[in-house]
């Protein structure tokens, strides 16, 4: 029987003639591990080890699947979000760290509030409602997308984190489902990758994650420009609204918050220095 060793190389090997050969030993590894269901402790430890070939036929499927492109995230079905365990499926956009950034600003922002009412729109795998919820045991949170399938992943990840009977979700187009309610936090990571740039995305992310979470017309605005005007009717005086951005996206996001009447108009970058993140008052 082949080793753990003997496994993972195998793997390596198949990767490194895929789109991500610079990851291909990582990867097999990781691979490896999610189907073993061990950590890699145990992987070191036991790295000489035989294993039973019972395990070969699913490694090798997971393999080549990632050796076509699939993200990690969908194969092993789990992502990590702000600390918290996720399931994650090609229905809905795997959270990214960068969006973290949004949800410590939404934090930022409701310690202003007693219970503040908050919510998320086009919640996705529920990342960002979760999390807020996670913290903020006082708040009322909304979650609103346009997906359905992407709602039932929410609301499975709001149970898995234990926080199913404080969320409220609700199907349908940016804020039309709560049009007669108001917030203290509006909050977003909607699609904002421009169309022109679909050709130059990663393969994992153009084959393979939903387009109606990434693509928002030919400049990447056609979200912000409704969402804005729908978000400054939707919050209290003193409520803000916080939004993830795309590269080169900050100047037209400005100004649409300035042009909806937005004040003190602020952007958070990222690791990078790219301005992601934007937050604005309601006054």
């Amino acid at each position: 029987m082949p080793s753990v060793a003997e496994y993972v190389f195998a793997g390596a090997e198949r990767l490194r003639r895929g789109p991500h050969a610079n990851r291909a030993l990582q990867d097999a590894e990781f691979l490896l591990m999610h189907v073993l269901g061990k950590d890699r402790a145990w992987m070191l430890a036991y790295w000489r080890e035989e294993i039973n070939t019972d395990y070969s036929l699913p490694y090798h499927g997971a393999i080549e699947r990632r050796r076509a492109g699939e993200p990690i995230q969908y194969i092993t079905g789990e992502a990590e979000f702000y600390g918290l365990p996720f399931h994650v499926d090609p229905g809905v956009l795997i959270p990214r760290p960068e969006t973290e950034l949004a949800v410590e600003k939404a934090l930022e922002h409701a310690a202003g509030f007693a219970r503040p009412r908050i919510v998320d729109v086009g919640t996705g795998s529920g990342a960002i409602a979760v999390a807020l919820t996670h913290h903020l045991p006082d708040a009322a949170v909304t979650a609103i997308d346009l997906s359905a399938a992407a709602l039932e992943a929410a609301r499975g990840n709001a149970a898995r984190n234990g926080v199913a009977d404080r969320v409220r979700f609700l199907e349908g187009d940016l804020l039309k489902p709560v049009a007669e309610e108001t917030f203290e936090i509006v909050v977003s990571n909607p699609p904002y990758v421009r169309e022109t740039d679909r050709a130059s995305l990663d393969v994992e992310v153009r084959e393979f994650e939903p387009a109606l979470a990434l693509f928002a017309g030919e400049d990447g605005m056609a979200v912000y420009r409704r969402l804005i005007p729908q978000a400054f009717c939707a919050l209290v005086s003193g409520g803000f609204l916080v939004l993830e951005i795309g590269f080169g996206q900050e100047q037209g996001v400005r100004a649409l918050l300035e042009i909806a009447g937005f004040r003190e108009i602020a952007f958070t970058a990222d690791l990078q220095g790219i301005p992601r993140v934007a937050s604005a008052m309601r006054h």
